[in-house]
């Protein structure tokens, strides 16, 4: 076999598998908007659907993984190539963890309909996951145009959820304070907030391998987080 026909068939081998990346990317998107509707509409049916749906996203960790396997055992990729194939699998499970922490607010949707609702936080985490699924959707673009500034850029813009977070934390403790019958939905809330919040986190993760892939390198300075709330009060860790 020529190495023009390895090439070919090296290439064939790995648009097949970041269509199933951008197939696993468009579900955790649909996860996550879905799961943040449900939890603002207090829809426990739509929740438990997001719930069921991520056995579709695990699955589709599971063939990336297996296509992963069988490309390097195969097409035996040299440096670069082998490079592009393990980012792959980086993304997918950056991706898998994503679909986690929506099935995890799925999850307490059940249980937050039965409290009393706690004003203004909803439309609050709809907002923040509206960002993190933008973030997210431009995160996969960079990755499939190979472009490092828009990787830079989503990279820098999760420093706006860690704020939405932080804001958030602050107006818990204030409710709580203010009545302590809230204290209980408010611990749900924050503990969905902090899936949303590592949600970004791993977009960023995702660009960051988008960076090591075009560059060689990974970024030289850590991105700076401005979550705060784990020195402010025991609330903050999860």
């Amino acid at each position: 076999m020529d190495q023009g026909h390895i090439a070919s068939a090296f290439d064939r081998d790995l648009d097949a598998v970041q269509a199933l990346i951008m197939k696993m990317g468009g579900l955790v998107e649909t996860a996550i908007s879905d799961a943040a509707r449900a939890l603002e509409m207090r829809d426990t049916e739509l929740g438990e659907q997001v719930r069921q749906n991520d056995k579709l996203i695990d699955e589709l960790e599971e063939q990336v993984a297996s296509e992963v396997a069988r490309v390097i055992a195969m097409r035996s990729p040299a440096a670069g190539d082998l490079r592009t194939v393990l980012s792959v699998l980086k993304i997918s499970g950056n991706l898998e963890r994503m679909g986690d922490y929506a099935k995890n607010l799925g999850k307490r949707t059940a249980v937050l309909s039965e409290m009393p609702a706690i004003t203004g936080t909803g439309g609050a985490l709809r907002r923040m996951t509206q960002l993190v699924n933008l973030m997210l959707k431009d995160a996969l673009d960079a990755y499939i145009q190979r472009d490092v500034e828009l990787a830079i850029n989503v990279r820098q813009r999760d420093a706006d959820v860690d704020q939405m977070y932080n804001a958030l934390f602050r107006e818990f403790l204030t409710h709580m304070m203010e009545d302590p019958r809230n204290i209980t939905a408010c611990m749900h809330l924050h503990f969905i907030a902090k899936n949303v919040e590592r949600m970004g986190d791993h977009v960023t993760s995702i660009c960051e391998q988008v960076i090591y892939l075009v560059t060689g390198e990974m970024p030289d300075e850590d991105r700076t987080k401005t979550d705060r709330t784990s020195t402010d009060s025991t609330l903050g860790k999860v």
